[in-house]
């Protein structure tokens, strides 16, 4: 087609008034733009409005008094009440980025069209790519399964080969990164993988048409700093792990940032969930033994995690590798990183992980017993897990002194759905009857993939 989507439909005055001249004889007089009724335009003479019920008719563009209009030189306006609808289909290839004079950017994605996943707003899949959110605080060594920074979680087979924090070191345009840091030389099994994970949820891939003849093609793009060179790998999966597709990218120069980028055929095969269950997970690989090692670029249905051959990072004490700025969109091609103001980030987050924070408040119920009603800052994936983050430290609000810290055990929950629950916490020596507030992140609910 000669347009991109609908063709362009214009409303305006064009113009506002006509200027006619009467002559003292002349009753037909011809209009610049047609319309469809007398109720659409209003007509004066000599500064006397006409009524079109009986003063003037109209059809199209003439205009036809009942009366000559006396001679006088612009003496009969016609002002226009009713837009005017013009269509404008500009030719193919016409419309690029500089069509749209001060916007920024539209990127235009090639073999894609807007509104098919493509747009500046909401394009990426990724959530906390820019490594923003660590609402856990974490730092340190995670176990197999555990979240660090929000929305990636760890492979770890075997324990305590390497850490993970929340990194100040990034590119241009960033602020953080995720890094991870070898705690030993160790050699991969082969059945062994070790990586970082995101799950992405349903919902979120379920216009992507996985697993279907309509599959869409997608690019992963990413930031990383490493002080190993060489081919390292990843990869995307399904949730029930029977479909995989390993990657390769390429880090030539130790401890510079390196932006890499991957176009991945959408699988036409293979169950991919699209509801609020895992949909696609993503890994980057620090390490991963031959059989869990696949051809690159070619879908399978074997549980693969990186490439044959890729660089070890577990395998060098001390070896880091930073990762920042991960972006999965569809098309065949990366555009420039979707930046998002960091409350949104935090909401996107707050779906699968929440904590509840200082400024909480509750009613003492019993010197040993403390209630709080929790409503979650959005409404979760499903019905969350919920753990004890930290020692207490309540409040009590009437005093503004009064306080109960350490050896609270962990709270008992009751009511727990999407979008809230009831907690009670017990301790000793509280202050019946007083409310109390919270210091502090010390209960955290998981919905988590």
């Amino acid at each position: 087609m000669a347009y991109l989507g609908n063709s362009l439909t214009v409303q305006q005055y064009a113009p506002t008034i006509s200027y006619l001249s009467g002559n003292g004889s002349t009753t037909a007089f011809t209009l610049p733009i047609a319309v469809a009724s007398a109720a659409q335009i209003i007509v004066t003479v000599e500064n006397v409005i006409q009524n079109p019920a009986f003063a003037f008719s109209v059809s199209g563009t003439t205009l036809t008094f009942t009366s000559a209009p006396p001679s006088g030189t612009n003496n009969i306006w016609v002002e226009y009440t009713a837009l005017q609808t013009n269509t404008i289909a500009p030719s193919q290839g016409t419309v690029q980025d500089s069509s749209f004079g001060s916007i920024t950017k539209i990127p235009f994605v090639s073999g894609a069209s807007i509104g098919a996943g493509d747009a500046s707003i909401m394009k990426n899949r990724i959530i906390n790519g820019a490594m923003g959110i660590n609402q856990r605080g974490f730092s340190g060594t995670p176990a197999n399964g555990q979240y660090t920074l929000d929305r990636y979680n760890v492979l770890m087979p075997v324990a305590s080969k390497f850490t993970v924090a929340q990194s100040s070191t990034a590119p241009t345009g960033f602020v953080n990164s995720l890094l991870v840091t070898s705690s030993s030389a160790y050699t991969v099994g082969a059945s062994e993988a070790f990586g970082i994970q995101q799950v992405i949820e349903g919902y979120n891939i379920a216009d992507l048409g996985w697993g279907t003849a309509s599959a869409k093609t997608v690019t992963l793009s990413f930031w990383v700093y490493s002080s190993l060179t060489g081919t390292f790998g990843g990869a995307l999966q399904n949730y029930a792990a029977d479909r995989s597709y390993p990657f390769s990218y390429t880090v030539s120069s130790a401890n510079t940032w390196t932006q890499a980028s991957v176009t991945i055929a959408g699988d036409t095969t293979g169950t991919w969930t699209t509801t609020n269950s895992g949909g696609i997970a993503l890994i980057f690989s620090m390490g991963t033994g031959s059989t869990k090692s696949g051809t690159a670029g070619v879908w399978g249905s074997t549980y693969y995690t990186s490439v044959t051959g890729a660089t070890s990072v577990v395998g060098t004490n001390g070896a880091t590798f930073y990762i920042t700025g991960v972006q999965l969109e569809v098309g065949s091609s990366a555009t420039g990183f979707e930046y998002r103001q960091y409350g949104q980030e935090l909401s996107l987050c707050q779906r699968y992980f929440s904590a509840l924070g200082a400024g909480a408040s509750g009613y003492i119920y019993t010197s040993t017993a403390a209630d709080i009603a929790v409503q979650f800052p959005v409404t979760m994936r499903s019905t969350p897990s919920v753990s004890h983050l930290a020692n207490y430290s309540i409040v009590c609000v009437a005093t503004g002194s009064y306080t109960v810290t350490g050896t609270v055990i962990n709270p008992s929950v009751s009511g727990v759905n999407t979008t809230g629950c009831a907690i009670r916490i017990t301790s000793s020596g509280m202050s019946t009857g007083n409310a109390w507030l919270t210091n502090g992140n010390n209960v955290g609910f998981s919905a988590e993939l």
